[in-house]
């Protein structure tokens, strides 16, 4: 499909749109900004819980997931 990204097997999706997928991507960097970041631009464990249906528990784990989401798709987009 002309302007899309393709992605892989495993991401549940199996083309987006490049414009959509350059939008998700910096998403993604910004959530991983917001999730590891010090100070008041961190996310609380209370947003965090919620995110993650009330289980706060696993920041690194979802960090982790966005940081590896975000490098993908730039690489599917560049």
């Amino acid at each position: 499909m002309p302007g899309s990204t393709t992605l892989g097997p495993g991401h549940g999706v199996d083309a987006i749109e490049h414009l959509d997928a350059l939008r998700m991507m910096s998403l993604m960097k910004e959530l991983h900004r917001m999730l590891t970041a010090p100070g008041p631009d961190r996310l609380t464990e209370a947003q965090v819980a919620a995110l993650l249906e009330r289980d706060g528990r696993h920041r690194e784990g979802l960090s982790d997931w966005v940081e590896r989401m975000a490098r993908d798709l730039e690489k599917a987009t560049a």
